[in-house]
């Protein structure tokens, strides 16, 4: 049983390593607090925009991929996230 454990140990630390913001998450909707709940996500914000009436975020992963989080700006939270491209 200890095995079983171990193994499932090892197997989940790397998804953790890339952890994400998800839809639906709430990260605010000022740059302060919409930085700081992204990064605690494993994003960090690279700029702010305005996208067809929402927030953009663009940030990278602990990977260093180029991501687009879009945020309501109404409540706070994240409605889509895409890799940039």
């Amino acid at each position: 049983m200890k095995h079983l454990a171990l193994t499932l140990a090892l197997l989940a630390a790397p998804l953790a390593a890339h952890a994400m913001p998800q839809v639906g998450d709430v990260v605010g909707t000022n740059p302060d607090d919409a930085s700081a709940a992204l990064l605690a996500a494993g994003c960090t914000v690279q700029e702010f925009e305005a996208e067809d009436g929402m927030i953009e975020a663009k940030c990278l992963d602990e990977a260093k991929a180029h991501w687009e989080v879009y945020i309501d700006p109404a409540s706070g939270a994240v409605t889509k996230i895409k890799a940039d491209d």
